[in-house]
């Protein structure tokens, strides 16, 4: 506002949109989260600015604030048969299409292929398209509930992409890639293996132990036949190869 004084001093405000999980500094038109956990998509703020004149002059425009939530459990894969650059290039029509047949906001978290190199993302018919529902409170809608309307409303979706991409379009739910472990399940799992380790190593060192112990029981036992044997028997081999008798002398010399 190029006017001077009260007429020049503008003061924003949201006149409408969720501002409960939203705020705006009135002087700088700044605007903040206050409470957005849990909760996921698009926002759409209408903003207003307002000069503090005699006759008070408005304006409105719209904030559109989306919050990611990628590692959310409510990721739902859906599969097309069309080329990524294609899907991509449609984004908010796809969107739009979700949007209308599933009755819930829909956000897209990504769109990606299995193929990443340049050639292959205008060859490669299949893309996968990563999608989040909320209601209109902003919550997430599980996952279950998103496929089961996906199912339900397939032929019409189908129907309606052909209509975007100018071709035949197939729709199949995929599976999404699983939620990343969180740092407590990380640590479980770090601690686990360790403890494991430790286990096995014990075990090994018993059973190697209880082998030695067998060794030497064993050693003892042979030595203890051979013992015997040489009793037994009134001429033994010496270690020259010669006979030798065991018997004590009748006669011994003084």
């Amino acid at each position: 506002d190029p006017d001077s004084g009260d007429n020049g001093l503008l003061l924003y405000s949201l006149v409408r949109g969720q501002t409960n999980e939203f705020d705006i500094n009135e002087n700088t038109g700044q605007i903040f989260t206050v409470s957005v956990a849990g909760k996921v998509g698009t926002f759409n703020l209408e903003v207003q600015a307002a000069d503090q004149g005699t006759r008070r002059l408005t304006a409105w425009t719209t904030v559109s604030v989306t919050l990611d939530s990628s590692s959310s459990s409510n990721i739902v894969m859906l599969v097309l048969n069309q080329k990524i650059n294609v899907v991509e290039r449609n984004r908010a029509e796809v969107q739009r299409v979700l949007e209308e047949k599933l009755g819930w906001d829909v956000y897209v978290v990504n769109i990606y292929s299995k193929e990443f190199e340049r050639k292959a993302r205008s060859s490669t018919d299949e893309t996968q398209v990563n999608i989040i529902a909320f209601d209109e409170a902003h919550q997430e809608v599980p996952a279950e509930d998103v496929k089961r309307k996906l199912r339900e409303q397939k032929d019409e979706i189908e129907l309606e992409l052909e209509k975007v991409f100018s071709a035949s379009v197939s729709a199949a739910i995929g599976e999404a890639p699983a939620a990343p472990a969180s740092p407590e399940l990380v640590a479980a799992i770090v601690l686990g293996v360790l403890l494991a380790a430790t286990f096995i190593a014990f075990l090994a060192y018993v059973l190697l132990d209880l082998r030695r112990k067998r060794k030497y029981v064993k050693q003892d036992l042979i030595k203890k036949v051979e013992i015997m044997e040489g009793i037994d028997n009134p001429w033994a081999i010496d270690k020259n190869g010669s006979l030798k008798s065991l018997e004590k002398p009748e006669h011994t010399n003084n």
